[in-house]
């Protein structure tokens, strides 16, 4: 096996680092000038101090799905960011209707008790 090239590598990853922010900051620069500095859940209100704590919120999750017009976009706050994108996470592998998952049953230290007798 051949020695991976720790300085490619690190290249690779700084580039790939620098081109998420570079297009981060391309629509995030325009969703601040589309819409208000509101939150869209909780409806908390920005100002030039605090909104770096206001994100965008790609509405179908596709982070390169950026139209001019903004329509994939919705502001919200670092809170409700993280619980849409909990929801989300929560609900997948869900669907509407289905049964719910059967308890636990895997007892990892039923025979525990004998495991350590005549140990000290």
């Amino acid at each position: 096996m051949s020695k991976p090239d720790h300085e490619r590598l690190d290249r690779l990853v700084a580039e790939a680092r620098r081109a998420r922010e570079q297009r981060e900051q391309g629509y995030r620069e325009r969703a601040l000038k589309i819409y208000p500095w509101i939150c869209g859940r909780c409806a908390r209100e920005f100002t030039r101090e605090n909104v770096h704590q206001l994100t965008v919120h790609h509405r179908d999750h596709n982070h390169d799905h950026n139209p001019s017009d903004g329509s994939n976009w919705e502001l919200l706050c670092l809170y409700c960011h993280d619980a849409e994108h909990s929801r989300v996470l929560d609900c997948a592998g869900r669907s509407a209707g289905s049964e719910e998952l059967s308890p636990a049953t895997h007892q990892p230290f039923a025979d525990l008790k004998s495991r350590l007798k005549g140990r000290t």
